[in-house]
């Protein structure tokens, strides 16, 4: 008989103490992620009383796939659109909060002696509070509407995305502990050129795939390949030097543009779930008591570390950030607690052999301790405002409250023309000249070596050359050209004659970076002359900018990744759960969108619009009949309206208010005889004095006459026939009929 695997055996005993222990949890109103820490513990050597984990090696496998999948998951949740959306405020609060605490925790470790790389991820743990955590606390606090925990969550949503960063920034570091400056520089461009060139290019080529095959995925397929995607980019990701916990937040945030996302989120789900907590449980596992007990000294300042230093430092990051001395406190005492992200940049720490084993163990109790104290602080801030505004002056007060660096430089900025053309023209700069530079890139390591493999010549280089000008002409094109006909550049050029000079150098400097890619390509793939490549290089970017065919291309690869990138937007706009754009032009001209659900009962239900004459009694213009998952825009007069169409139309407020009113109050009454539309079933012996006798069923008028309908013709005890439409009723037919008890009883009465 063969054995069982002990991965198999071990992944049964840490499901099934997880799930006793997570149940307890569940009833006891605890997080979930301490139930898994608390199995883990069971589980683990340190507790000899019950079975425990037989190969730590497959379960850590396991750990590092379940926070990839955790990321993969942060990453649906993820929008760039949506962050952006956000402002200035939550950025403040991030960067204060996250600095703030990884220079204090930093302090805290090196007054303890310990090393430097333990000091530098010890301020990493402490600097991430825990979203799950704090969501579940406001969830069972009922403070969820409130307008501060709205602003702590998108702060929350901003420390995970700069925690991704700083996974990648630790890792950095811990593979070369003696890096300067310029070598972190360097680690950070390169951070931002992979994390362009992905999200671009996924952004235009995924949703593309998806569309392409939507007719063929079913949700098996879907998950199968969203899986896929993202243990692709995570292999990419570890390829070029990073975790493949970022590539797989990178892929979550690019599938979270598309139409799929919700889908995808939902399917991935479990996948997360079962992976997650073999994560989780992975952390409990290393908790070993002795170490706890050694360092119960550090473990308690640490925990005094995290309440005070985000109750003092969030509070002011959240000052900074614009929020009153009330909104900033309450918010700042709600982030005083880590979680999951620190015990993933622990787990980093350890894979990557630069943090002591007492660290691990040391972070997950303090985790535990603040996660239990999280609803207490929560309840603190406002006892906690009210003692500080007594022992505070009102002007120390005003002044607090007037904190709010934030509000001013954001109106300033908005209202700058040339901020706004000169933020354009560099991201648009930044985009195209990375995408160029990948591309120059691939050619000249992978296209160029692979082709001289086949063929031996000379003229592969030209080939290769011609080939790369060929792809990035759109992109060089697009640098040079891009907003040099924005409304921005048009209203600086006319208001002030000294700002022509500005914007035309605007267009040198940018004439000049691609001269430079074009000169990098001549002089990368062929040998000649720097005279003669400066010389083609001028001639280059003359035609590029002259073109009319690289402005097609252009336009139409712009608009392409613009609808990818929309497309959860638009999917939103078809099927109604958003107001559609250009509802903001209409409302500049006292005219807007509004919505009206057909009722059951209405008396518009089966008519076509030309019946009801909307336009004609209300002035208003019917645009869209939303139907299930369908979207009819612009219907015509052959248009039938049925019961839960949701109708928009455009109209100013009292022609909307008419149009509303009439849908909704048009109903058919009540039927006051309802008892009487009861159905019944009769059994008629057609007469020899019958008027049916001799008639087909037609003729007879049961249906249109007497509103009955005929279910069959009797034949023996068990047989009803259905009867043919030309037959012709003879005496002694025993025939069955459904209908009303009055129509029946008229019936039965003359024929």
């Amino acid at each position: 008989m063969s054995e069982l695997h002990p991965l198999v055996s071990d992944l049964a005993l840490i499901l099934a103490v997880a799930g006793v222990v997570t149940l307890i949890f569940k009833r006891l109103k605890q997080p979930l992620v301490l139930g898994y820490v608390v199995a883990g513990f069971l589980v683990s050597p340190h507790m000899p009383y019950i079975p425990n984990v037989v190969d730590n090696a497959d379960i850590h496998t396991w750990a590092d796939i379940g926070v990839m999948f955790l990321l993969f998951s942060l990453g649906l949740d993820f929008s760039f659109k949506k962050i952006m959306k956000m402002g200035i405020s939550p950025f403040i609060a991030a960067t204060v909060i996250i600095f703030s605490m990884m220079l204090l925790g930093y302090g805290v470790g090196h007054a303890f002696g310990w090393g430097q790389m333990d000091c530098i991820f010890l301020g990493g743990m402490l600097a991430m509070s825990s979203t799950t955590i704090i969501y579940k606390a406001f969830d069972d606090m009922g403070l969820k509407q409130q307008k501060f925990a709205g602003v702590v969550m998108s702060v929350l949503i901003l420390e995970d995305i700069l925690a991704i960063v700083m996974m990648v920034m630790l890792s950095a570091i811990a593979s070369d502990q003696g890096a300067d400056g310029g070598q972190m520089i360097m680690s950070i461009v390169r951070i931002g050129f992979f994390l362009v060139l992905w999200f671009v290019v996924g952004i235009f080529a995924i949703p593309l795939f998806l569309r392409q095959v939507r007719r063929l995925v079913n949700a098996e397929v879907l998950l199968i390949v969203s899986l896929g995607l993202c243990c692709g980019m995570a292999w990419l990701s570890t390829s070029v030097g990073f975790s493949s916990a970022f590539g797989a937040f990178v892929m979550g945030s690019i599938l979270a543009e598309t139409i799929e996302a919700e889908r995808i989120e939902r399917l991935v789900e479990p996948v997360k779930n079962l992976f997650g907590a073999v994560f989780f449980v992975s952390v409990g596992m290393l908790v070993d008591p002795a170490i706890l007990t050694r360092y119960a000294l550090p473990i308690a300042v640490l925990v005094l570390t995290i309440l005070l230093g985000q109750s003092v430092l969030g509070t002011f990051g959240f000052m900074l950030s614009g929020q009153s001395l009330k909104a900033a406190m309450r918010c700042g005492f709600s982030m005083a607690q880590i979680g999951e992200f620190s015990f993933i940049i622990a787990s980093l720490g350890l894979a990557l052999g630069v943090i002591s084993d007492f660290l691990y163990p040391v972070v997950v109790a303090v985790s535990v301790i603040t996660t239990f104290l999280t609803p207490y602080m929560i309840r603190l801030a406002l006892p906690a405002y009210d003692v500080l505004e007594h022992r505070l002056s009102r002007k120390w007060v005003k002044r607090l409250n007037r904190l709010t660096l934030s509000r001013n430089t954001t109106t300033a900025a908005n209202d700058s023309l040339w901020r706004r053309l000169l933020v354009a023209m560099m991201r648009i700069t930044l985009i195209y000249g990375v995408l160029t530079a990948a591309v120059i890139a691939i050619m000249r390591t992978i296209v160029r070596p692979l082709a001289h493999s086949i063929i031996d010549s000379s003229w592969v280089d030209v080939a290769c050359a011609i080939a790369t000008l060929a792809i990035v002409a759109p992109f060089l094109r697009a640098i040079v050209m891009k907003k040099n006909h924005s409304e921005e550049f048009k209203a600086l050029w006319i208001e002030n004659r000294w700002n022509r000079p500005m914007l035309i150098l605007t267009i040198i400097v940018r004439m000049a970076l691609v001269a430079f890619f074009i000169y990098i390509i001549g002089r990368g793939f062929l040998h000649i002359s720097w005279a003669l490549m400066l010389s083609a290089t001028v001639i280059l970017v003359v035609l590029i900018i002259l073109s009319r065919g690289l402005k097609r291309r252009s336009i139409r690869m712009e608009r392409l990744f613009i609808q990818n990138l929309r497309s959860r937007d638009i999917e939103a706009q078809v099927l109604g759960r958003r107001k559609p754009l250009y509802e903001g032009h209409l409302l500049d001209r006292d005219v807007h969108i509004g919505e009206v659900i057909i009722p059951e009962g209405s008396r518009w239900a089966g008519k076509t619009l030309r019946e009801l004459k909307v336009g004609n009694r209300f002035g208003v213009h019917v645009s869209s009949i939303l139907r299930g998952r369908r979207r009819l825009n612009i219907p015509g007069g052959r248009t039938v309206l049925f019961p839960g169409d949701r109708v928009q139309a455009i109209g100013n407020d009292s022609q909307l208010a008419a149009f509303n009113k009439a849908v909704t109050h048009e109903l058919y009454a009540d039927d006051p005889d309802i008892e009487k539309r009861e159905m019944h079933l009769r059994q008629i012996i057609i007469s020899q004095d019958s008027p049916l006798v001799g008639k087909t069923l037609q003729e007879s008028g049961i249906r249109d006459t007497y509103k009955c309908m005929v279910v069959g013709l009797e034949e023996g005890e068990e047989n009803l026939t259905p009867i043919d439409p030309t037959r012709l009723f003879q005496t002694g037919d025993i025939v069955w009929i459904v209908g009303e008890e009055e129509n029946i009883r008229r019936i039965t009465t003359q024929l």
